[in-house]
């Protein structure tokens, strides 16, 4: 069996689905750029606890580096890849969109011609469900997605376009998953449950852009992790949604949720809604059931509870973490 060449190993996807493949046998050769676009302090977090498993690899480098990747290539048989590594983010992607479309196509396509000329046939390549803007609900993926609110869904849709032509042309295998609001303990803080565990454990201000009745399919990282895995199977060329499949939960809701887990009340302040943002995610998972035997097991108050647990164990560091 050769290596999984996992990118962006020490994100917050890519943490757990490394963590899991690793609990199943898997050699992990991790890669991850270890970039400030929040406080690196999590990412060497994840790292350290990949760093316990005698069968992973990491590697410091960026999948916009062509050259850096070919070593890697060059250097062990991998089996498959799993690209996790890309700029998220909806409103930063408008303050640099260059960033994103460097890593999310350019370092895409990279990995493709790297898997064509080293002749590994599998990839996993994570998409988003921000493409889906302005489609009805739920969401399907024989959807047209061809009206992307951002530069960060508009570069993850080139991805996938990118990828299907590798298919077409030299008959890589790829797994396009389409991630619906994917959180839990260790999660990106730039995220919004994240930022109000915090703020509200704090005393500070709840910023909320709308109204809150905005919503969205909230997916719990294990799970996510565990889809990704199994997406590992030969498939041809598909996209399939990974997401909660429930009813979407507003984020006032959440709020309220994360107030009852910490015993303290939120201090909201409403702010006008971002023309980038959509109103509601809504995945419709009956192609993961079908194709991969998945669905979420892991309810929203589940998932908040071991989340919230997770911050005040760590609370002592993540006072210092930006949000």
């Amino acid at each position: 069996m050769g290596w999984l060449l996992v990118t962006g190993a020490a994100g917050f996807i890519g943490w757990k689905t490394c963590e899991l493949l690793l609990e199943e046998g898997y050699e992990v050769l991790g890669v991850d750029n270890l970039n400030d676009y929040y406080d690196i302090r999590l990412k060497v977090w994840r790292r350290e606890q990949l760093s316990r498993y005698p069968r992973f690899r990491f590697f410091n480098l960026d999948i916009e580096n062509y050259g850096a990747l070919r070593v890697v290539f060059e250097a062990f048989p991998i089996e498959a890849v799993i690209n996790l590594a890309a700029r998220a983010g909806v409103r930063a992607s408008l303050e640099d969109p260059w960033v994103y479309y460097r890593t999310n196509v350019e370092g895409t396509l990279n990995l493709l011609e790297l898997m064509r000329r080293y002749g590994v046939r599998k990839m996993v390549l994570a998409s988003t469900s921000s493409v889906y803007a302005g489609s009805p609900l739920p969401y399907r993926e024989d959807l047209p997605v061809n009206r992307p609110l951002s530069p960060y869904a508009a570069s993850k849709k080139a991805a996938e376009v990118l990828a299907y032509s590798y298919h077409h042309l030299y008959g890589l295998d790829i797994s396009v998953l389409r991630y619906f609001t994917v959180y839990g303990p260790a999660g990106r803080p730039d995220m919004s449950y994240f930022r109000f565990i915090k703020w509200i454990d704090e005393g500070h201000p709840v910023v909320v852009y709308g109204d809150g009745e905005q919503a969205r399919d909230f997916t719990y990282v294990d799970d996510i992790a565990r889809g990704t895995v199994r997406a590992l199977k030969p498939l041809g060329y598909e996209i399939i949604n990974l997401g909660g499949g429930r009813n979407p939960v507003s984020i006032n809701t959440l709020i309220a949720k994360i107030e009852a887990l910490l015993g303290k009340k939120a201090r909201v302040e409403y702010r006008e809604f971002h023309r980038a943002d959509m109103r509601v995610t809504w995945a419709e998972i009956g192609k993961a059931r079908e194709l991969l035997a998945w669905e979420p097991e892991i309810s929203l108050d589940e998932g908040l509870s071991r989340t919230v647990e997770w911050y005040l164990e760590h609370r002592d560091w993540l006072k210092e973490v930006k949000v």
